[in-house]
């Protein structure tokens, strides 16, 4: 197996599949990226066995063939490269390679190919083809709602439904909620799919430029392909709750704030909010807001009041005011809508104005007041 390649291509090919390598893998092979050469055509592929990354990369191939590198190794000596060709040379029969560049010769042992796991089988039950600016948006989005409790792995994952010419990606921790939906496809079918927040993170990672993705999925794998990139990921098959049974229709009571100056003075109260229950205290009444917090054992305290619209009946409701930053740090700048009916029903907050062809909607509990 012989070929050249452009080290810093090589290299940024590579840290694209990085995401899939796991710091404490279930088998050693895993800790390498699998390469294949084919004419000019280099596969490279690493995978943790829930996700799995295959990168393609034009290079100069001369000799067809594969072996397994370590990671690790591999990476540091590229990022200390210099850009410049490089020529690869591998014994296929004792698994080294040999890396000649202009500075010298660097030698790594390698592994068999064949303890590889082998790539799952790209099963194309179901397809839609989104832009990649949307679907980064709508997992950034959406990432924020979802839980990191192992216990409820229904949680950690972020719903896509698909509705025919509507796409909505969901993610809850039970504490709060993000809803993204896109009506910009053009499918014949409805279905869903629960992908591990993980795999989301890797994908939108790489998800620069404006170009579309493709995606298929079945029953127990969704995959993500995009230009020279192939991301495979295994579902989740835990039951997701019924999120739309969590969103309250009727909200008579409505706050038009800056969403800049609350999340500012989100931040400023919450410092003196008690440490185990980081509890916020809103009082709405006539065009005011008043943000309060207290932590008795400290006999800490603050209180804030800001400008707003307010339209409805004297409301006091408590909030964590963790959850409440996170999910007001990815709304739009400008103007938001806070909708709610009392202390013991979830708060909707919406921008003032969506962006063009897209509805996000963000929900959060309240907590029972007390400190």
């Amino acid at each position: 197996m012989r070929f050249k390649v452009s080290s810093s291509d090589l290299y940024k090919k590579l840290q694209v599949g990085l995401g899939a390598i796991d710091s404490n893998p279930v088998q050693p092979i895993l800790e390498d990226f699998l390469f294949v050469l084919k004419g000019n055509t280099l596969t490279t592929t690493s995978s943790n066995l829930d996700t799995t990354i295959r990168v393609e990369t034009e290079v100069q191939g001369e000799t067809d063939g594969e072996i397994a590198l370590p990671a690790k190794l591999l990476l540091e000596i590229l990022k200390a490269l210099p850009d410049q060709p490089l020529n690869f040379e591998i014994d296929e029969e004792n698994n080294w390679l040999e890396v000649t560049s202009a500075f010298g010769k660097y030698r790594m042992a390698g592994d068999d190919p064949i303890d590889f796991p082998a790539l799952p089988e790209i099963e194309q039950e179901h397809t839609l083809t989104i832009n990649s600016k949307i679907l980064s948006k709508a997992i950034g989005y959406t990432i924020i709602g979802t839980s990191d409790d192992e216990l409820k792995p229904g949680l950690t994952g972020v719903l896509c439904l698909i509705d025919f010419n509507k796409l909505t990606f969901v993610g809850t921790d039970a504490h709060k909620l993000v809803k993204y939906t896109y009506p910009g496809i053009d499918v014949d079918y409805t279905k869903s799919f629960l992908t591990p927040k993980k795999s989301l993170h890797l994908i939108k990672n790489v998800l620069h430029g404006d170009f579309d993705v493709r995606i298929y999925f079945n029953d127990k794998m969704v995959f993500f392909e995009f230009e020279n990139t192939l991301f495979i990921s295994k579902l989740l098959n835990d039951p997701f709750p019924n999120y739309n049974a969590f969103i309250p229709v009727d909200n008579p009571n409505t706050l038009y704030i800056d969403k800049k100056d609350l999340l500012n003075s989100l931040k400023r109260i919450s410092i003196f909010a008690s440490k185990s229950t980081n509890q916020v205290t809103f009082n709405l009444d006539e065009s005011s807001l008043t943000i309060s917090s207290q932590d008795l054992d400290f006999s800490n305290e603050a209180t804030e009041q800001l400008p707003c619209t307010y339209e409805g009946e004297p409301v006091t409701i408590g909030f964590n005011s963790k959850f409440f930053m996170e999910v007001l740090s990815i709304m739009y700048p400008g103007n938001i809508r806070m909708e709610l009916l009392d202390y013991t029903k979830p708060c909707i907050i919406l921008p003032e104005e969506q962006e063009e062809g897209e509805h996000l909607l963000l929900l959060i509990m309240p907590v029972v007041m007390g400190y």
